[in-house]
C-alpha cells in the first residue's frame, strides 16, 4: 500500500504528544485518518464477505478481551506477505498472505488475539506518547511511520518521503516487554473465545522455521514482531497448562480462503489446484474446494461448466455459496435468472450484505431503480457498514430516475462518509443549484450543507 501525500495535510491535531500517553479519543482520530488513506489504496480489499468474516472472527475475540466495549475494525489487505498489524484506535489489518498461510482458524485467531492485546494494553498509545515533540517532524511523519512499522516495505519506502519518518519508524517498534505481554494476554483471549490456544505458538513456531526459505529474509510478521525461542517457549509453557481442546474450523474460514486463492492465483492455476484436490480427495473442506472450482470456472468464463458444478456445491447451504451461484448468472448476462437467484437467496439470508449489494446492482442493470431504492433506503436508515457503497448506488438510482437533487445529495453523503468533506460540500452545493425538489427536500439539503461546512472548517483548523 502506498501512502498518499495528502495524509500530510489530513491528520488531526493531537496536542502535546510528549504526554505519557495520548487519549483514547485522540488515538481513535489518528487511526481514522490513517484508515481514510488506507481505504483509498488499491490494496485495500473492499469485499463485504471477506470483511464480514474478518470482523466476525475479530469481534469474537474482542468480546472475550478485557476491553469488550472498545471499538475495533478489522480489514484485509491484498498482499502475499504473511503479516498482520495494529494501528492506533483499534484498527487491525490482515494480509491475505496470512489467511492463506495459516493451517487452521485458531492460528489466524492467535495472530489477531496478539494484535488485539497490543491495542487493549495501550501499547501503541504509550509508544506514541513516549516520542518527544522534538523527535517528530509532523504528525504526518508519525502516522506514516506507524504504517511503515506495521505493514509492508512499500509503506516503509513511502515513509522516507517524509524526512525523518524513517528515523521515527525505528522508534515505533514494540518493545520485548510489549510483545511478551501481547503473547500472554493474547493466549488468554484465544482460550476464552473457544479457540485452540496452541494455535498461536504453532503458527509462530512455523514462521520461525520458515525464515530460511524466504527470499530477502524473514516473513513480514517476524520483521515487525521479532520472535525469540524464549517467547515461543513462554507461549508453549502457558498453553501446556490449559486443557486440550480440539476446535473445528468454521466453513467461512475455508470459503474465504478458497475465494482469496481464486482471486490471487493465475486463473488456470487456481482451477487446477481445486480440480486436483477434488479428484484426489485432498482438501480440508469439500464445500470450499467445490466453491473454489466454481469460482475459478467463473473467472475463466466457462459458464456452462460452472452451471454443471453448481448443484453439487449448493448441497451445502451458505450465503457465500448462494452469492456465487447468483454471480454465475450475472457474469453469463442472464438478468432474469440473476434477479430470481438474488430474490430467493435474500429470502434465506436477508441480512447478508453481499447479497443485498449484488441484488441492488442487478436491479440497476435491469433499469429498475425504484425497486433498487426500496432495498437501499431501509439499510441506510439502519446504519449499514457499507453505507458509502449504498449511497453511491442510491445516487445511480436517482440518476436513472432523472432526479438531480437527490442524485447529488446521495453522492455528497457518499463523499462525506468516506472522509472527503470538500467533495461532499461541492455535491450538496450542486444539489441546491439544480433548483429541483420540494420545500422539505431543499431545506434538508441546505441544513446538511451547513453542517458539512462546519465540519470542514473544524477540520481545516486542526490541520
Amino acid at each position: 500500500m502506498a501512502v498518499p501525500r495528502v495524509l500530510a495535510q489530513a491528520l488531526p491535531d493531537l496536542g502535546d504528544v510528549s504526554a505519557a500517553t495520548i487519549s483514547p479519543a485522540d488515538e481513535r482520530r489518528l487511526g481514522e485518518r490513517i484508515m481514510f488513506e488506507a481505504r483509498r489504496d488499491p490494496a485495500y480489499l473492499d469485499d463485504p464477505e471477506i470483511r464480514d468474516y474478518a470482523n466476525t472472527l475479530g469481534g469474537r475475540l474482542v468480546a472475550r478481551s478485557d476491553s469488550p466495549r472498545q471499538e475495533f475494525e478489522f480489514f484485509v489487505i491484498r498482499d502475499p506477505q504473511i503479516n498482520a498489524f495494529a494501528l492506533p484506535g483499534g484498527f487491525i489489518g490482515i494480509h491475505t498472505g496470512l489467511l492463506l498461510a495459516a493451517q487452521s482458524e485458531s492460528e489466524v485467531a492467535g495472530v489477531l488475539a496478539h494484535e488485539i492485546a497490543h491495542v487493549t494494553q495501550r501499547h501503541i498509545a504509550r509508544m506514541i506518547g513516549q516520542q518527544s515533540q522534538s523527535q517528530l517532524v509532523s504528525l504526518a511523519a508519525l502516522a506514516v511511520a506507524i504504517l511503515a512499522s506495521r505493514s509492508n516495505s512499500q509503506i516503509a519506502e513511502a515513509a522516507l518521503a517524509f524526512g525523518q519518518a524513517g528515523v521515527v519508524q525505528s522508534q515505533l517498534n514494540f518493545t520485548r516487554e510489549n510483545e511478551r505481554e501481547a503473547d500472554r494476554v493474547g493466549v488468554q483471549i484465544l482460550e476464552a473465545a473457544g479457540f485452540d490456544p496452541r494455535g498461536m505458538g504453532m503458527f509462530f513456531e512455523r514462521l520461525q522455521r520458515a525464515t530460511r526459505i524466504y527470499e530477502g529474509g524473514a516473513p513480514s510478521y517476524l520483521r515487525t514482531h521479532p520472535l525469540t525461542f524464549e517467547r515461543i517457549g513462554d507461549i508453549q509453557n502457558r498453553v501446556e497448562r490449559m486443557p486440550y481442546r480440539q476446535v473445528a474450523d468454521s466453513l467461512e474460514f475455508h470459503l474465504v480462503r478458497a475465494k482469496l486463492r481464486v482471486e490471487q492465483d493465475v486463473p488456470r492455476d487456481a482451477l487446477a489446484f481445486f480440480e486436483i484436490g477434488l479428484k484426489d480427495r485432498k482438501f480440508l473442506s469439500e464445500a470450499a474446494a467445490r466453491y473454489g472450482l466454481v469460482a475459478s470456472l467463473l473467472r475463466i468464463r466457462d459458464f456452462s461448466r460452472a452451471r454443471i458444478e453448481l448443484p453439487a456445491l449448493r448441497k451445502t447451504r451458505h450465503p457465500m455459496i448462494e452469492h456465487l451461484a447468483c454471480r454465475v448468472h450475472v457474469a453469463a448476462d442472464e438478468p432474469r435468472q440473476a434477479l430470481a437467484c438474488f430474490e430467493q437467496a435474500r429470502k434465506l439470508y436477508p441480512e447478508q450484505r453481499a447479497l443485498l449489494l449484488g441484488h441492488v446492482e442487478e436491479l440497476l442493470r435491469a433499469r429498475q431503480p425504484a425497486e433498487a431504492l426500496q432495498l437501499i433506503e431501509p439499510r441506510l436508515r439502519s446504519g449499514d457498514p457499507d453505507e458509502v457503497r449504498l449511497y453511491r448506488l442510491q445516487a445511480q438510482a436517482y440518476a436513472v430516475l432523472d432526479n438531480p437533487l437527490l442524485h447529488h445529495r446521495a453522492l455528497g453523503e457518499a463523499y462525506a462518509r468516506s472522509g472527503a468533506l470538500g467533495a461532499a460540500v461541492q455535491q450538496f452545493e450542486i444539489a441546491i443549484k439544480t433548483g429541483k425538489g420540494d420545500f422539505f427536500q431543499l431545506s434538508a439539503v441546505e441544513a446538511r450543507l451547513r453542517e458539512l461546512r462546519r465540519q470542514q472548517l473544524e477540520q481545516d483548523r486542526k490541520k
